[in-house]
């Protein structure tokens, strides 16, 4: 397999990763799990792994003043900024809205990158994004009478700084290796959960057995599996392409809802998971008249 279809592989299992955290989270929150306990100790599990890992491996785990202070930006800062405005638009409109305004970020990934990283801005890329986006606007069935100026306005902010943190994550993964970047930003992002949840005195560790079970799969599969093959898909592919593909992250949690909680989709919903799975296939076809990235 090359590069290019290696990439495009990470990304759809970083999308399957990441869409298993509401499943898992909806497990936790049943037995009383709170937000930022649950978030605390995501990234603190999945840190304290890494590192452990990179330890027995004798891998190196020295950055520079730079590397860390991007890193910190990644995990200290950009996540905690995305998943406060994100849970904070919650307050004011539905969720399937919010994750709708949310999925607006591949759009302002292909701004970015082409202003800051000079990517190319092509029309196949723009019609994917417009395609995906109307198909999750039928996936999710967002209402336009549930609009909120305040709620959409926090869940457009929250889109907006995680394509920053896709941009800057896609320099970084440039220089350091997927596994050093995501150790790293699990640390910081926990700092970040402990700092807030220290603050809130919210933090609660009586959990039950079927709360750390849960927070188990979220620490493997929505963390440490999702984020390493993330940012290793993002160093193959860029961050536009990878965050199109992303798109079929809340498709495939709808999916798994169906198998685990018996929700069921409607014709109008089935016509938008194919709108969105066209949307990724014509992001992964138009590799075929470009240059090969191994060129780049």
């Amino acid at each position: 397999m090359n590069r290019y279809y290696q990439g495009v592989a990470l990304v759809f299992l970083s999308a399957l990763g990441f869409s298993l955290l509401p499943i898992f989270a909806i497990f936790a929150y049943r037995e009383g799990a709170g937000v930022l306990t649950l978030l605390f100790l995501r990234f603190t599990l999945a840190a304290l792994f890494l590192f452990a890992y990179l330890g027995l491996k004798k891998q190196p785990v020295a950055v520079s003043r730079r590397q860390l202070a991007l890193l910190f930006a990644l995990g200290g800062v950009l996540y905690s900024a995305q998943s406060s405005l994100f849970f904070g638009s919650l307050r004011y409109i539905p969720a399937t809205l919010t994750s709708l305004m949310l999925y607006t970020y591949p759009l302002f990934v292909a701004l970015l990158a082409a202003v800051v990283d000079k990517e190319r801005l092509t029309v196949k890329n723009l019609l994917a994004i417009a395609l995906s986006m109307t198909g999750l606007v039928f996936v999710l069935g967002a209402s336009a009478e549930a609009i909120n100026a305040t709620g959409v306005l926090m869940a457009l902010g929250a889109a907006v700084v995680y394509s920053a943190y896709l941009v800057i994550g896609t320099r970084v993964v440039r220089e350091l290796s997927p596994l050093v970047t995501t150790a790293y930003v699990a640390s910081f992002a926990a700092l970040s959960m402990l700092t807030a949840g220290t603050a809130g005195g919210s933090l609660n560790f009586a959990l039950t057995p079927t709360a750390w079970l849960a927070v188990a799969g979220i620490v493997a599969f929505a963390t440490i599996l999702a984020m390493l093959t993330l940012f290793r898909g993002l160093e193959l592919i860029g961050p536009t392409r990878a965050s199109i593909l992303s798109m079929l992250e809340p498709l495939l949690t709808f999916g798994f809802s169906a198998l685990l909680f018996g929700d069921r989709f409607t014709a109008l919903q089935l016509a938008g998971g194919a709108a969105v799975l066209a949307g990724a296939a014509m992001v992964v076809l138009s590799r075929a008249k470009e240059e090969p990235p191994e060129k780049r």
